[in-house]
């Protein structure tokens, strides 16, 4: 059956009207900032940068929260099975959700895919981190000596 761009309009109005949960601070009040969320994007960093980020904030805090939007969802669950694969994390959480937003380039309201994905520290996850950083420093050297 065909629809009419009437309908199809008010079918596209009705959806930007529905209801989209948004943070809102209290004033007088500073917004809960979380520590170990990361918001991956898949335009801006390489993946290893998200990989021993996400490394970095599980010893900090025992688990990283990682966030995308979309097309850095692949990114997101690569990051978490590459930290669950080598052994360093353990999968807590796994949220999945759309949000409405305005595209930027049309102007109009969409709804994006979003996931959560919660790590927690492996209980390997000291042991190899500690002997990851021990073999760091010998690699270098081992470099170096290559070179002359």
């Amino acid at each position: 059956f065909s629809r009419s761009r009437e309908e199809k309009g008010r079918e596209r109005e009705r959806e930007a009207m529905e209801p989209v949960a948004v943070a809102v601070p209290v004033p007088g009040t500073t917004p809960e900032i979380q520590k170990n969320r990361i918001q991956v994007s898949n335009t801006k960093k390489p993946l290893f940068f998200y990989v021993n980020l996400a490394k970095r904030y599980m010893q900090q805090h025992n688990e990283v929260e990682l966030s995308a939007l979309g097309m850095a969802i692949t990114t997101v669950v690569t990051i978490a099975e590459i930290l669950k694969n080598n052994g360093l994390a353990v999968e807590k959480r796994v949220l999945t959700s759309t949000v409405g937003m305005k595209d930027e380039n049309k102007g109009r309201f969409v709804q994006k895919a979003r996931i959560e994905i919660v790590l927690g520290k492996s209980e390997k996850f000291d042991t190899l981190i500690t002997a990851a950083n021990a073999a760091a420093p010998e690699a270098a050297v081992n470099k170096d000596e290559n070179k002359q």
